[in-house]
């Protein structure tokens, strides 16, 4: 029997309980469902709604049907409609009577937002571990990279040589800022819920502190309304783990790209890397692939979340079971990539001369050039005609850029120097830019960034 089958004459019509049950996927918020269970009892007990003998017999019922879940031998019976139908029952079948006072002050509706706010919690965390593993990743791969360096790219098109480490902590700061907001997130998501009730509170003399408390949160609700109908902290959880995903979209992209024999810049690893069917020399980024073609599935779970919240009058309405989804697919989705990613980066090869040689193309000194030029006085705008005028001509007549170079009145053979193997990396001077100095301090900075955002995880 549901929940709520008393108040009408018959039972449901199975088209209806096969439209609305949610324990077909929410089983995955079972383990929130107890410890949300365990605070409650807790806060009946500090009201006076349950005697120590009451509460205990709750916290063992509760303990069974934990352990039940974790060895798999969890039933569900055909009236659960949902897990937090399934739990209550089970409990109910273990503790006798006093089963039947576990829902004592409480709806479905700060349950539900209860569980969902702990089920975000956790799952920021594991994702938090994630970002500290892949960033740490990206960051011995860039300290390993030394002075090895590629071209760095705008439209797609090589545009200045840039260090190896630079690209790699590239990607590695985006990841710091995701991290930061998930421990943002994760700090707003902690308001507990419980003591809201359907939408008004209760007749009884609930204990919200005490249960907020219990669950290890630092506060609860301010307005009962808000709190069985506030999801903004599900709307901006998927924000974030829909931008972790663009990031790591972009990873996909570049590796997919540089493990091509065209580029020919990275070598992946084979446990990190798939084959073909049909063709037998065969070795595809599947992983880089799909942590580029998840990421719609992402910003889908966002979308369909914000579309879901847009018109909903207060407080609770049903449309926020569609929430549940949404936030366990991102999270499952992210977690998996994030890991993968780490792998792919801990185990390629970087194809360092292949590198280094796509760098040392002299057009991509361009830039230096006129810099150079404007060192000795010149205007930067006539500086860029000059040198572009140049690489024209030596397009044009077929002869190489530092013959063109060499012919130019206003560079002529001193500016040769600048088209040497490397030198465009060495003349960078910028704090934060692409410069050896720089790009020492760089490393510096982001593995103290990183150590104090890890530590803040830890303690989160």
């Amino acid at each position: 029997m549901t929940l709520w089958q008393a108040r009408l004459s018959g039972a449901p019509d199975p088209t209806l309980l096969a439209f609305t049950e949610s324990l077909s996927f929410d089983r995955a918020l079972a383990p929130f469902d107890l410890e949300g269970s365990r605070a409650h009892v807790a806060g009946l007990e500090a009201a006076g709604l349950l005697d120590a003998e009451e509460a205990g017999a709750l916290r063992r019922a509760l303990d069974t049907v934990g352990a039940e879940l974790r060895a798999g031998t969890f039933s569900p019976a055909p009236g659960d409609e949902d897990i937090h139908t399934a739990v209550e029952r089970r409990v109910t079948e273990l503790a006798g009577e006093v089963g039947a006072r576990l829902h004592t002050g409480r709806s479905r509706n700060d349950q539900v937002a209860t569980d969902q706010r702990l089920f975000v919690r956790a799952g920021l965390a594991e994702v938090s571990e994630g970002l500290v593993g892949l960033a740490s990743t990206l960051l011995r791969r860039a300290e390993e990279a030394g002075d090895a360096y590629l071209p760095g790219y705008t439209h797609l098109q090589r545009a200045q040589p840039v260090p190896l480490a630079h690209h790699l902590l590239a990607h590695g700061w985006a990841l710091l800022r995701d991290l930061e907001r998930c421990l943002d997130v994760r700090r707003r998501t902690g308001v507990s819920p419980l003591g809201a009730g359907a939408l008004a509170g209760s007749s009884l003399p609930l204990q919200p502190a005490v249960v907020a408390e219990a669950l290890g949160l630092d506060r609860h609700f301010e307005n009962s309304l808000d709190a069985v109908a506030d999801r903004d902290f599900a709307a901006e959880a998927l924000f974030v783990l829909a931008l972790v995903g663009v990031h790591l979209s972009r990873q996909g992209e570049e590796v997919v790209l540089w493990s091509t024999t065209e580029f020919g810049f990275l070598g992946l690893d084979d446990a990190f890397a798939t084959g073909s069917s049909m063709l037998p020399q065969k070795k595809n980024p599947d992983i880089a692939e799909l942590a580029r073609g998840k990421v719609g599935r992402l910003v889908g779970d966002l979308v369909a979340v914000l579309t879901t919240l847009k018109g909903l009058p207060l407080a609770y309405n049903r449309d926020l079971q569609e929430v549940t989804e949404p936030l366990l697919d991102a999270t499952a989705t992210v977690t998996k990539a994030l890991a993968a990613l780490a792998g792919l980066w801990g185990t390629a090869r970087f194809e360092l001369e292949r590198m280094r040689a796509a760098a040392d193309d002299p057009a991509s000194a361009a830039v230096d050039l006129a810099e150079w030029l404007v060192a000795r006085g010149m205007p930067f705008r006539r500086a860029h005609a000059v040198v572009a005028s140049v690489v024209r001509r030596a397009g044009a007549e077929g002869i190489g850029l530092a013959d063109a170079v060499a012919s130019e009145p206003s560079l002529g053979a001193p500016a040769l120097g600048i088209l040497e193997a490397g030198a465009a990396v060495q003349r960078r001077r910028t704090p934060g830019g692409a410069g050896p100095a720089a790009v020492a301090s760089q490393l510096d900075a982001f593995r103290s960034r990183l150590a104090t955002l890890a530590e803040a995880a830890a303690r989160a």
